[in-house]
């Protein structure tokens, strides 16, 4: 399973652009990924992404900076290297998204993905409702956004600014949690798993 994380230039994958990706191989969780790139020529840029990943105009169009393109390359030739290639995160069909408008702007034609994943949100939700427990709601809809699923996890809220490959090792001890009720990455480890205690 691959766990990922994409920070982009706004929300919407044919018009804005990944401006960064962390992902890891679960079962190999030793096996990450992550690069940033510059937004493709003619994407739109939301001055509220840049607040959510820290990132600036001038560091997301620095032509010194690999492409959209070259990191879409890259992250497909790293995730040949993982036997199971289900996608998984946080909200992950943005991310899935996101990669696959990418892709086809790269010139990729062989998608490797499923359109199936697993995320965090469904998990998370799934678990609580087993422990007799109701998830939180507001607005008539669910609450539970990553720092809602890192909390009952018993892990703190994700730093900010937001960095995908500390998104993607989030999302991955989250999984591992929920999944398997057991500690996946050293980085958490001081985290009791409350469910455990």
């Amino acid at each position: 399973m691959i766990v990922l994380d994409v920070e982009a230039s706004g929300t919407e994958a044919h018009k804005h652009s990944i401006v960064s990706l962390g992902a890891l191989d679960i079962a190999h969780p030793k096996n990450r990924f992550y690069m940033e790139c510059r937004v493709w020529d003619g994407a739109h840029i939301m001055d509220e992404a840049l607040q959510v990943n820290g990132f600036t105009k001038a560091q997301i169009t620095d032509p010194k900076k690999p492409s959209e393109a070259d990191l879409t390359h890259e992250f497909l030739r790293w995730s040949e290297g993982v036997e199971e290639r289900t996608l998984a995160g946080q909200n992950v069909s943005f991310d899935r998204d996101f990669l696959k408008a990418a892709a086809e702007r790269a010139g990729h034609t062989d998608w490797p993905f499923a359109y199936r994943t697993i995320d965090t949100h469904t998990l998370c939700y799934m678990h609580m409702v087993e422990h007799g427990l109701q998830p939180p709601v507001k607005h008539q809809r669910s609450a539970l956004d990553l720092d809602a699923v890192l909390n009952y996890c018993g892990i703190p809220e994700e730093p900010t600014p937001h960095n995908a490959i500390t998104g993607a090792l989030s999302h991955a001890e989250v999984i591992a949690r929920l999944l398997y009720s057991r500690k996946l990455l050293p980085e958490f480890e001081e985290f009791d798993i409350p469910w455990k205690k």
